[in-house]
């Protein structure tokens, strides 16, 4: 038995997934989880250190503050509290900040900045894996040592409201609890009200020791309009609002209690240029982190600039500020400014307690340890601080304990930042094993040399080649998005070259082309090379009509193919400068900003209803009566939603004051979608009965391609309806004047839709940055957090560019041939084109996992390539399933 070398590619794609996941198993393997506490709960802290004494002060220092209230607002970043914005929307933080008891502090966190490897750093003090950007999604229990597990054994009560993740991370330690979702981004205000509810209540009751407030509402509003929208300011002024009744409660309570508390306000990310979060540009990696206690004493006069510090310092002061051991993988450093009024005892105590946590830690993980610069400085500081110990047991007061001891503390100081950067430097463990075992089967892909080329053959492939050796460098991941740009740019100049060419001298010259069975990009096998292929079958559109050149065309329309590819050019350069996107030129302005400020709604609205009656026009002509009408109460229904969400206006709407959700409107068009695709799916499966009717078959596969235009043009943003628009527009000149008058065979139209559809990824504004995943499409049409349809949503939205001209490619193949050899070629072809940049990606980051970057830039990009091959298996078995359809009939 032969396979069809459709369904050997997808055998072969099938192959390539499992061996990406094995890869990226090894490469983001699961963090080492160390043993609970309660193992050695018995082990009792580092003694103080003496020489020529014996200290009796071998427990862990008591508490410095009685109750501790952390309030963690999502997404805060360092400029809304420390910047203009800062002094508008919250006087009150401000004048905690500038004249209050606090101590201010920049605290950076490290990529992923998503919210659940962040709290895991906040509570651990570690750096969470890479692969905790997916955890995120649905986040298991913490079992590390942490801050939160090390309350619960010391009989702390705590309480909790806000956002879920907290409860999932950390089931069963918290008193009282109300969680909220974190994902539903529609919603800013109910979410922030539901945890603001409890607050009067509990302020007012003594029995707890910490509280935690996760606000997320400032997260959501940055998800759905930016960080400069005026919804920013509002929801800030709320905050500092609770902030103050926070504190004021705090205080009145220490008045009676004459022990101080502690409230920390901090953020668990920050927020990019365009609302989202997830990669390392400063917006999102500074955040704010204020600690505030009647403990802290402040002079006056004293301006105090915040310190850059790293957020996982924040589990070793809250272990030291609740009388809790710090946690044992921890690699942060204890705040000094938070002990700094305690007597110096105290203070060489704490920083003695966290030189040994973090010596420990170094010991574990590094094995030349004694070599290391932290350590060396570590034993000096223990041997001056038995020194200083010595002396003040002998009660010397003399100025010679004084300028010890500032010697000591600052011997401490210098050795937990030594020590803080190597562990930090240590983090990446590789399975390498598992890595070289998936790179393995990721390359067992088969390919043979190609005997023929032609011009476009030979740009085809520098193109793939310069795509791949690009991606070793991590300038050229930040920026693909200008790789893609600059291919298809080529591409339309050496279609131009070849339409001129037929044109100006005839079909004599035109190259010779080569069957699937001697091209370089579509033999399969060994196996399939003896089948027999004839020419007829492997031009798609000879088995349905006459060979066609250039020369039997009308001549407007031999004009329009001479045209095309300027007009490609044209479209192209047009959606360049729509979205700036990569890093370089992010914070550059495009027309899309200039859409999306409320000063450009009117121009805005006009745009999209063009936009959806272009999309109409485009796509209805091949549509059955039933999905025409469909399509086009869609659409409307797509304006209908954007308007009701306030994106856009009705003509005789001039406001926003009947802004709502827009839930009726989306599922409005949520119904046409599941209908469109329904009479595709059953066109197809009737073609399976009639095979003798083509026609059936090839309007089926041209509905569940409408329907999926109509879903991305409800979940797209409105000032990116034109990208569908050019992108549907490109196709239909590429069809019906490049393809089909130039008889490209499957092999080059399937590249070209690779291509395409690269570049439109780009176009959307995406980027191989976390951030600019537009996580809000996930929720259209949904009222709650439904996990399964809102990573569907995001998916799609996101990969709409290659999933639409991959569709496309699937439904120009059918309709041009009754036979499934082009399918079958190009689903061989389209899994290889999409092996190679993932093949070499492996290596490189194998080869590169080392590097400065492997974290910020090329992790990311590695969980893009996984992706993109789970999309690549999908559409190969679509092809597969058409590949069969088309041998059946």
């Amino acid at each position: 038995m032969r396979l069809g070398s459709g369904t050997f590619a997808a055998c072969c794609v099938v192959i390539e997934v499992l061996g990406v996941a094995l890869f990226l198993r090894g490469f983001f393997p699961a963090p080492v989880r160390s043993s609970s506490r309660t193992e050695h709960q018995a082990e009792p802290p580092a003694p103080e250190p003496s020489i020529g004494a014996s200290s009796n002060w071998t427990k862990l220092p008591p508490p410095l503050f009685s109750k501790v209230v952390i309030m963690l607002i999502d997404a805060l970043r360092d400029d809304f509290v420390f910047g203009s914005k800062g002094v508008k929307f919250m006087p009150y933080t401000t004048y905690l900040v500038e004249k209050g008891a606090s101590h201010s502090f920049v605290a950076e966190a490290k990529p992923p900045t998503v919210t659940m490897p962040r709290i895991k750093a906040l509570m651990t003090g570690s750096l969470p894996g890479f692969i905790d950007v997916v955890r995120n999604l649905n986040s298991p229990a913490l079992l590390e040592d942490n801050v939160i597990t090390q309350a619960k054994a010391a009989g702390k009560r705590m309480i909790f409201y806000g956002d879920e993740t907290w409860v999932k991370l950390f089931p069963q330690h918290f008193v009282e609890y109300d969680g909220t979702t974190s994902f539903f981004v529609s919603d800013y205000t109910e979410v922030d009200d539901n945890v603001t509810r409890h607050l009067d209540k509990v302020l007012k009751r003594g029995d707890w020791d910490v509280l935690i407030l996760h606000y997320l509402g400032l997260d959501h509003i940055g998800h759905i309009s930016g960080p400069s929208s005026p919804l920013i300011g509002h929801k800030l002024s709320e905050m500092d609002n609770i902030l103050m009744k926070i504190h004021t409660s705090l205080l009145s309570e220490e008045r009676e209690n004459l022990s101080p508390n502690l409230l920390v306000l901090c953020g668990d990310h920050g927020m990019s240029e365009t609302g989202s979060h997830g990669a390392s540009s400063m917006e999102e990696v500074n955040t704010p982190l204020i600690l505030i206690s009647s403990a802290f004493e402040r002079k006056p006069g004293d301006i105090r600039h915040p310190k850059h510090v790293q957020q996982t310092d924040l589990a070793a002061t809250l272990a030291i500020g609740l009388g809790l051991p710090i946690p044992e993988n921890s690699v942060g450093s204890l705040l000094f400014p938070s002990i700094e009024g305690r007597p110096v005892r105290e203070q060489l105590r704490f920083l003695h307690l966290n030189a040994v946590q973090l010596s420990k830690l170094l010991q574990e993980n590094v094995p030349s340890y004694k070599k290391e610069p932290g350590f060396e400085q570590f034993k000096m500081a223990e041997r001056l601080h038995g020194n200083w110990i010595r002396l003040y047991l002998e009660e010397s007061t003399s100025e010679v304990l004084f300028n010890l001891g500032t010697k000591v503390r600052r011997q401490y100081l210098d050795a937990l930042r030594t020590l803080s950067l190597s562990l930090s430097r240590q983090v990446a463990q590789y399975d390498i094993y598992s890595m070289l075992v998936g790179t393995v089967m990721v390359l067992e892909n088969p390919a043979h040399p190609n005997s023929r080329w032609s011009e476009l053959d030979v740009v085809i492939l520098l193109g793939t080649m310069g795509h791949v050796l690009s991606l070793g460098a991590s300038s050229f991941i930040e920026e693909e998005h200008q790789t893609w740009y600059f291919l298809v740019n080529t591409l339309c100049l050496a279609l131009c070259h070849e339409i001129y060419r037929n044109c100006f001298l005839g079909d004599d010259c035109e190259p010779r082309r080569c069957s699937h069975g001697e091209r370089g990009f579509v033999n399969t096998a060994p196996a399939l090379q003896d089948r027999s292929i004839g020419h007829d079958e492997l031009e798609p559109h000879r088995a349905s009509k006459s060979p066609t050149s250039l020369n039997t065309l009308r001549g407007w329309e031999k004009w329009m193919a001479m045209a095309s590819p300027w007009v490609i050019l044209t479209c192209c350069r047009l959606l360049r400068s729509l979205n700036q996107t990569g890093v370089q030129w992010a914070h550059r302005p495009d027309l899309g900003h200039w859409l999306t400020s409320s000063d450009h709604k009117a121009e805005l609205s006009v745009l999209a209803a063009l936009s959806l009656i272009m999309i109409f026009a485009l796509v209805q002509r091949r549509c059955s009566l039933t999905s025409k009408v469909a399509m086009a109460l869609g659409l409307l229904g797509v304006y209908c939603y954007r308007a009701a969400i306030g994106n856009v206006l009705f003509p005789w709407q001039r406001d926003s004051k009947d802004i709502s959700k827009g839930l009726i409107e989306a599922r409005f068009v949520h119904v046409f979608v599941l209908g469109i695709l329904f009479t595709g799916t059953k066109d197809l499966l009737k073609s399976q009965v009639i095979a003798a009717d083509f026609t059936i078959k090839t309007v089926g596969l041209w509905e569940i391609y409408s329907g999926l235009v109509l879903l991305a043009a409800l979940l797209f943003r409105p000032h990116n309806l034109p990208v569908l628009v050019f992108s549907l527009l490109i196709q239909t000149i590429m069809t019906k004047f490049i393809w089909k008058p130039l008889r490209h065979d499957a092999a080059e139209i399937t590249v070209m839709h690779y291509w395409f559809g690269q570049a439109f990824f780009y176009f959307q504004g995406n980027s191989n940055n976390i951030a600019t995943v537009d996580i809000s499409a996930g929720f259209v049409g949904l009222d709650t957090y439904v996990e399964v349809p809102a990573v569907f949503l995001t998916a799609f939205a996101t990969f709409a560019g290659p999933v639409l001209w991959a569709s496309h490619l699937v439904s120009f193949l059918s309709s041009e041939t009754s036979s499934g050899s082009a399918l079958s070629h190009a689903c061989f072809c389209y899994a290889l084109i999409c092996s190679f940049p993932v093949s070499a990606y492996i290596i490189l980051v194998t080869s590169l996992r080392y590097h400065l970057f492997i974290w910020s830039v090329f992790s990311p990009k590695l969980l893009y390539e996984g992706m993109h091959i789970l999309i690549t298996a999908a559409i190969c078995v679509f092809f597969t399933a058409m590949d069969q359809t088309n041998t059946k009939s």
